[in-house]
């Protein structure tokens, strides 16, 4: 059966996923996956938020290419209903901007970067959704999202 989940209700389930796995292209044809935080920013209007430090391979692969996909799960409930799977393709951009890393700074982040939003080397991954696919038990469906500007006019 197929249904449509609204924006709304995809963001109370992803509320409840703490980690997803963060899809670069590596180049050559492969993929480049690890699992990343949503640090609890989960009032999800399309848009992902994650740190990371300046000098990783899933920031210079994003610089070449700013195509990403994240994949979330949730296990099944105890009553045995299917978790959900929730996939988003989307552009990332790398925001260097220290009042964007205060709007998103959590205090448990301070375990990777301890010197919080002082961190040398910080930065902050935005994902703008194009499209989200959904499968929940038996019900599936996909999110269509309007290109933001910065996707639309291809920045990163």
């Amino acid at each position: 059966m197929t249904e449509t989940m609204t924006m709304e209700e995809l963001s109370k389930k992803l509320g409840k996923i703490d980690f997803c796995m963060f899809n670069t292209n590596a180049g050559s044809g492969t993929i480049n996956s690890r699992p990343m935080s949503n640090n609890g920013d989960v009032e999800y209007d399309g848009d992902s938020w994650f740190f990371s430090y300046e000098d990783t391979r899933k920031v210079s692969e994003i610089g070449r290419d700013s195509d990403v996909t994240l994949t979330f799960t949730a296990p099944p409930s105890l009553l045995g209903k299917p978790g959900i799977f929730i996939a988003v393709n989307g552009e990332a951009r790398l925001v260097r901007d220290k009042t964007q890393f205060e709007a998103h700074w959590v205090k448990d982040l301070d375990r990777w970067f301890p010197d919080g939003v002082d961190t040398p080397g910080i930065l902050l991954i935005k994902v703008s959704a194009r499209t989200i696919e959904y499968w929940d038990g038996e019900d599936n469906g996909r999110i269509d999202l309007p290109a933001t500007d910065a996707v639309a006019a291809g920045a990163v």
